[in-house]
């Protein structure tokens, strides 16, 4: 079978199943085992001097662990553990969980909003109002679409196990070290500026999709172009296009001013002019749209293995 075709399983498999607590509260995630990794790394890495190079060279082993780890998957008989794996590390019906349930606790109050908010965002959320919490659950939706779920199927598509898993590995470190911070600064350079390197085409990809699912009166020239003018204005170079594309098909403002760390941070609007109160119904247009995306990506990847067939 194709990767393409494992791919689509991986996709299905995911999608229905999700993260089966029964599994996870017996087994740790690998997800869970690649933190673990990259903080032994750093544990022992992260001193002295030279903490630029010595964060290259964490970033090194933990490619090459997680590619030669591929590797030997790859090797085993049939093609039930490239969609296991693949399945196990995409987060499709997670991610939608989790914003699902920011809309149904924000249905509620905008107190139960900013606690449920809290788990998907790192931005402070005490002081949230209620368009405050959709605009963090819409984000998060966006951003963890491209990072979550298109760019670890794009990257498996492209290399198989051992792209998946690099792919995988380069993200959880990003998320962990890739912060400015003075402990991670220099130290986690080289993990943020390949992350960034790896998410560059799956990020403008999302986008694509996000547009394709918003329906064909979206589908003129003055959407793209917005999309990709709105894009820059984010502090993120890949984060700001599956935002922005969001924003667009919503009609809703995102980004935006936003405390980290007790600190308020002037960011610019994404799709500024568009809607600002924003509630829970805006959330689950959100959800819809995750389920769009996916199912125009699984289309795409299905047609690919349809093509690998026939070449």
């Amino acid at each position: 079978m194709s990767i393409a075709f494992a791919l689509v399983l991986a996709m299905l498999v995911d999608a229905a199943l999700g993260e089966p607590r029964w599994i996870w509260d017996r087994v740790p995630h690998p997800a869970v085992m690649m933190g673990r990794a990259v903080d032994a790394v750093e544990r022992r890495l992260n001193a002295g001097d030279q903490r630029r190079l010595r964060g290259v060279l964490a970033l090194l082993l933990l490619v090459l662990g997680a590619g030669v780890f591929g590797l030997v998957l790859v090797w085993v008989p049939g093609t039930l553990v490239e969609v296991i794996v693949g399945a196990v590390l995409l987060a499709q019906k997670s991610l939608v969980q989790h914003v699902r349930a920011v809309a149904d606790a924000l249905s509620l109050s905008v107190g139960d909003g900013r606690r449920v908010v809290a788990m998907i965002v790192g931005r402070d959320t005490k002081a949230m109002d209620g368009p405050a919490v959709a605009r963090g659950a819409i984000e998060s939706a966006a951003e963890n679409l491209s990072d979550g779920v298109i760019a670890p199927a794009f990257w498996f598509l492209v290399a198989g196990l051992p792209g998946l898993l690099i792919y995988k590995i380069v993200n959880t470190a990003d998320s962990m070290i890739g912060h400015r911070t003075p402990r991670f600064e220099a130290f986690g350079w080289a993990a943020a500026r390949f992350d960034d390197l790896l998410n560059l085409i799956p990020a403008r990809l999302t986008a694509l999709l996000i547009w394709l699912g918003g329906g064909v009166s979206l589908w003129h020239r003055a959407v793209g172009v917005a999309i990709w003018r709105d894009a820059r204005l984010h502090r993120s170079p890949n984060a700001g296009w599956p935002e922005a594309a969001m924003a667009q098909v919503l009609d809703v403002a995102l980004s935006g001013p936003r405390s980290y760390g007790g600190q308020m941070r002037d960011f610019a609007y994404v799709h500024g002019q568009g809607l600002r109160d924003i509630g829970a119904k805006e959330i689950d247009a959100a959800v819809s749209m995750l389920w769009r995306t996916w199912g125009i990506g699984l289309g795409l990847v299905a047609v690919v293995g349809v093509v690998e067939l026939l070449l």
